[in-house]
């Protein structure tokens, strides 16, 4: 049973997982920016969903790059191969595609293993610390959008408060309702206020230095206190250090590497994130 469990929560992740690039493409925009509608190569996104929903790559240039295949097989073709280039009125489509030009043919407009994975080994591994308790739903439902914000703030540098607002108010709510069931192995009133701690923390930073932590992030605090005061405070504790050291780390390496400054903006969101599934593990273990 507990076997059949890791198994379904990873299984979980990845095909929830599998959603995330095309919704991450669409939503890593500038602020004064609309979501993305169609792919590089100027393709309107559709699918279930309103287009929000589907794979990475693009149906009507997968289409283009077979015809082309085709006409060359069925006969003599002295036609010059297609030059790579440009997707048109695309200019910020080259770092989905790790810094290469966009090609025709139905390439993927997105990074399509990463989020699986990381969705599939963060779900694995939840619901082998929590168990059967009425919480792990809660954690594989909020899962996905822990994944989607964390893969938008790594190309944006940006939290959409489309995501941050609904998922605090969705952690409430589900964990309210978990709060019902027997056997759960949290509590509700300590999660609501471990949200309005952790809020109220990144807010003062916020305010003492602007620059240095975005709202988005302050909004992001939200919705992860409520999941790490689920647990109590110590977790809130350790699941919110564990986010700045993940971070100082990162940025440490990046110096080391020369490949930033001191001044050198990082997103924060994913190490947020990471930091709070370590509070959930050591939250889940610990109850």
């Amino acid at each position: 049973m507990y076997a059949t469990l890791i198994a379904v929560a990873a299984l979980w992740g990845t095909a929830t997982g599998l959603l995330v690039p095309r919704a991450a493409y669409r939503f890593s925009v500038e602020p004064e920016d609309a979501w993305r509608d169609a792919c590089p190569a100027g393709h309107a996104l559709t699918g279930p969903g309103r287009g929000w929903l589907g794979s990475a790559r693009c149906t009507a240039c997968a289409t283009a790059g077979a015809t082309v295949a085709v006409h060359t097989e069925t006969g003599p073709d002295t036609r010059e191969a297609p030059e790579t280039r440009e997707a048109p009125d695309a200019p910020d489509a080259a770092p989905w595609r790790g810094g290469e030009p966009w090609r025709g043919g139905g390439p993927r407009y997105a990074p399509a293993l990463l989020a699986p994975v990381v969705s599939a080994l963060g779900c694995a591994a939840v619901a082998a610390t929590t168990g059967a308790r009425p919480e792990l739903a809660v954690w594989l439902l909020l899962a996905p959008v822990a994944v989607l914000l964390a893969a938008i703030d790594r190309r944006v540098h940006r939290l959409p408060d489309e995501l941050t607002l609904p998922a605090a108010g969705a952690a409430a709510a589900l964990l309210g309702v978990a709060a019902l069931l027997p056997e759960h192995g949290g509590s509700w009133l300590s999660a609501l206020l471990g949200g309005a701690g952790l809020g109220a923390f990144y807010l003062l930073l916020f305010l003492v230095n602007p620059n240095g932590m975005g709202f988005g992030d302050v909004k992001l605090a939200l919705s992860l206190g409520v999941v790490l005061g689920w647990y109590g405070w110590a977790v809130v504790f350790a699941g919110g250090f564990a986010g700045f050291l993940f971070g100082a780390v990162y940025g440490l390496a990046l110096m080391i590497l020369r490949r930033a400054g001191r001044r050198t903006g990082i997103p924060f969101g994913p190490f947020m994130i990471a930091g709070a599934v370590l509070g959930v593990l050591l939250g889940g273990l610990a109850a």
